[in-house]
């Protein structure tokens, strides 16, 4: 089969494949449910793992467009003593309770537009209705628990019940329509650093700060012609930046198109990639450089080294892999471009950025020591892989200094998820928890790594096949 996707480049699909298990609807809810351990669970590892992801891709007589568009479910793992319980259970935010109550799709998605007919687009543009489908990631702020979309509002829910307390009291703060689900956490303030893009008639992108409790600060406010699609942003001891990768929608457009959200993108790769260096300390732009145009999702870390700032990102040549993520195409097998761990070299004193390879395998949802290193120098990152299939099938550990070979886990059929890395205490010691799809017994289970060797260390068996998802984190008991 060939398409055309929506910026107008050809493409393919081969035949349905095994993992389109990944993107099935999942219904069934269970709480606190014991699992069988294969192996031995490390006894210090007494706190919960928890994920979100989409769940549910109908409603009513209508199919979701788009793997990111799915209704929410939030997946608790818990650790005591050797054992691990699960729990599942859908997020209720307005836009699950709408879609449970009228049977309908009511709220805009990444790639799903309720509005059928004119009218209804148009009155839309007055009360525009955000999404509140926290099916992207999971972070904690104090006391509170949230699932994180692009839209700035974060829905609290009971880490431990996994039950919904709603928007957040101060969403209705956040200085912008678009944010995104990969803030970072602030060590020294105990802050939550994130960015939202405010569309008017000054477009601006402001960095903004939350403190347990709510408080929110503006840090920076930077203006913008055409706010670019951004999924993550950078982060060193001292700067923030915000990279702007040539995907680029026009406010009012987007405004009045009646086009689904991403759909008002457009791939721009004569504007090349534009870097915005903000001083954490004053909000002062240091420096905003050029380099090549390149598209990515996930930053993986950055830190400062000899007048430039250095940030390894999972980086592909251009956004073809949003349009391929549909899940008419997906579901059918579409063979997703390779995303490659690289270094953008971003100078402070004038010049253009650099890109080079860190390493040659495919690596996505790619995590480290966060607790140690986020925004430091390091040595280790792990991610998913893909080791020659159509989708990620592998969990690979990468040492970015190329001191050491790339170490491998991989089982035949099987499909992991994001490696969660938990520290034992040590730097880089400890172990890695990726939820993984056996699609050959359409089920899934929970694999325990040693994050050294990556050796298996134990699996424990969900009672059913978990969806793709996206992201999630380990909450230590207090």
């Amino acid at each position: 089969m060939v398409w055309m996707d929506t910026r107008g480049v050809e493409m393919l699909t081969v035949d349905t494949v095994e993992h389109a298990v990944g993107f099935r609807s999942l219904e069934d809810e269970v709480a606190g449910e014991g699992l069988e351990v294969h192996g031995e669970l490390p006894a210090w590892l007494t706190g919960s793992l928890v994920r979100t992801g989409p769940a549910r891709f109908e409603v009513g007589d209508r199919s979701l467009a788009h793997w990111f568009d799915g209704l929410a479910m939030l997946h608790r793992f818990a650790f005591d003593g050797g054992r691990v319980t699960y729990s599942n259970r859908f997020l209720h935010s307005r836009a699950f309770e709408h879609a449970e109550q009228r049977n309908e799709i009511g709220y805009s998605e990444f790639a799903t537009d309720p509005c059928r007919s004119i009218f209804a687009r148009a009155q839309a543009l007055f009360s525009p209705k955000l999404t509140d489908n926290g099916s992207v990631n999971v972070v904690r702020l104090g006391d509170e628990t949230l699932a994180l979309t692009e839209t700035p509002l974060p829905v609290a829910f009971d880490a431990h019940t996994l039950e919904t307390a709603g928007v957040t009291d101060w969403a209705e703060r956040v200085p912008g329509q678009i944010t995104i689900a990969h803030p970072h956490h602030d060590a020294e303030t105990g802050e939550m650093l994130s960015y939202a893009a405010h569309l008017g008639p000054r477009n601006r992108y402001r960095l903004y700060a939350v403190a347990p409790g709510g408080a929110l600060r503006v840090v920076a406010d930077v203006p913008t012609d055409r706010p670019a699609y951004m999924h993550s942003f950078g982060l060193t001891e001292r700067y923030a930046v915000l990279t702007e990768w040539p995907l680029v929608a026009n406010p009012i457009k987007l405004a009045l198109s009646g086009r689904p959200f991403i759909e008002n993108y457009r791939w721009a790769p004569e504007r090349g990639t534009r870097y915005t260096v903000i001083d954490r300390r004053d909000g002062s732009v240091r420096a905003r450089v050029q380099g090549p145009a390149t598209f990515a999702f996930h930053h993986v870390n950055g830190f400062e080294r000899d007048g430039e700032l250095l940030l390894d990102v999972s980086t592909y040549d251009d956004p073809r892999v949003i349009d391929l993520l549909y899940l008419d195409r997906i579901r059918a097998g579409a063979e997703l471009p390779p995303a490659t761990l690289r270094r953008h070299r971003v100078p402070l004193d004038g010049g253009d950025v650099t890109i080079e390879p860190l390493a040659e395998p495919v690596f996505e949802l790619g995590r480290i020591d966060y607790g140690r290193r986020n925004g430091r120098d390091y040595r280790y990152a792990w991610g998913a892989s893909d080791r020659g299939g159509a989708w990620l099938d592998s969990v690979v550990k990468l040492d970015v200094t190329g001191g050491d070979e790339p170490r491998w886990w991989f089982d035949d059929g099987c499909y992991p998820g994001e490696p969660v890395f938990v520290s034992d205490g040590e730097p880089d010691s400890g172990v890695l928890l990726s939820v993984v799809l056996d699609a050959p017994r359409d089920t899934s289970f929970l694999l325990v790594l040693d994050a050294t060797t990556l050796e298996e260390v134990a699996r424990a068996e969900v009672p059913h096949a978990i969806p793709f998802h996206f992201h999630g984190d380990y909450l230590r008991e207090d």
